[in-house]
């Protein structure tokens, strides 16, 4: 995974030029003779494509050692997605020794050039101290650098940190805010999160039936605790019509899927059942799979 996020943060978004279009041929050999010459040179872009290359194995043999070399040439020029690439290969150890300290620093070059991922990757090694000392505050300044270029997960962070107020003060109108945007991206949590807040009107007019919408995107997801609080609503009759059966599913996928706490509600709405009910919702449990949003 991280290899085909290093590639598509690479290769493929290189200006346009005749090792791109060979690359995006998959003519993986002229694409390297190209930015071979190119890279001899020091032409960050094609020590880049060189890179992603080696990264996911494509037209050589896989490597993330010489993927990391490319990248660092790249990153010692001050390119921002080679700075982003090595501190990514730093924080999870490949094709170097894995260091937290290497990661920050070259995330933080990345992103004091306002690269979106590596702002809030940058957020999430304050956020835990990893690295760098924790720090909230500075997690939150670039988590808001990331979020306000569209980033969900950063949307999302900062939904988080207005919740429990860390960094700033607890506002629940802003957590609002943040939420709907990653929401509205198909993040899970900030849909799972948004629901709370609209089912208990923190930071938002109360609307439970909207509560029971974002809880259903996020459950359809596979999100055990959406699923959970969907189920919870069916049983209770509150946003949607009650509806025994619906109430059961939803809990018992959400048991299924680890959140045992649901697991005496469910007790509770199973007694509600007949047997060919509970043998028909089963059927449906078993076939059932996540699905992304389109």
């Amino acid at each position: 995974m991280l290899a085909s996020l290093l590639l598509l943060s690479s290769a493929l978004s290189a200006a346009a030029g005749p090792a791109e279009d060979a690359f995006a041929r998959k003519d993986y050999p002229t694409a390297l003779q190209i930015w071979k010459q190119l890279a001899d040179k020091n032409d960050p872009e094609a020590q880049i494509g060189i890179g992603g290359m080696y990264a996911d194995g494509l037209g050589v043999a896989q490597s993330y050692e010489v993927a990391a070399n490319w990248f660092r040439q790249a990153a010692r020029q001050g390119s921002a997605r080679a700075q982003f690439n090595l501190g990514t290969m730093y924080l999870h150890g490949q094709g170097v020794s894995q260091s937290y300290e290497e990661a920050a620093r070259w995330l933080s070059l990345a992103a004091g050039q306002k690269h979106a991922i590596a702002a809030y990757t940058l957020g999430t090694l304050y956020a835990e101290g990893r690295g760098v000392p924790e720090d909230k505050a500075q997690a939150l300044k670039w988590y808001r650098l990331s979020a306000d270029q569209g980033n969900a997960a950063a949307q999302a962070a900062m939904a988080l940190a207005y919740i429990k107020g860390e960094g700033t003060s607890a506002d629940q109108s802003e957590a609002v805010k943040w939420a709907m945007r990653a929401a509205e991206q198909g993040h899970v949590i900030a849909q799972y999160n948004l629901g709370i807040m609209l089912a208990n009107g923190r930071g938002v007019p109360q609307n439970v039936a909207q509560a029971a919408t974002w809880y259903r995107r996020a459950a359809d997801k596979g999100y055990a605790l959406a699923q959970s609080s969907l189920g919870i609503l069916y049983s209770e009759g509150r946003g949607v019509e009650r509806d025994w059966p619906q109430a059961y599913f939803w809990l018992k996928l959400a048991v299924l899927r680890g959140d045992t706490k649901a697991a005496p509600i469910l007790d509770t709405v199973q007694k509600q059942l007949k047997p060919d009910q509970i043998a028909a919702s089963d059927r449906l449990i078993k076939s059932w799979k996540p699905t992304a949003e389109p």
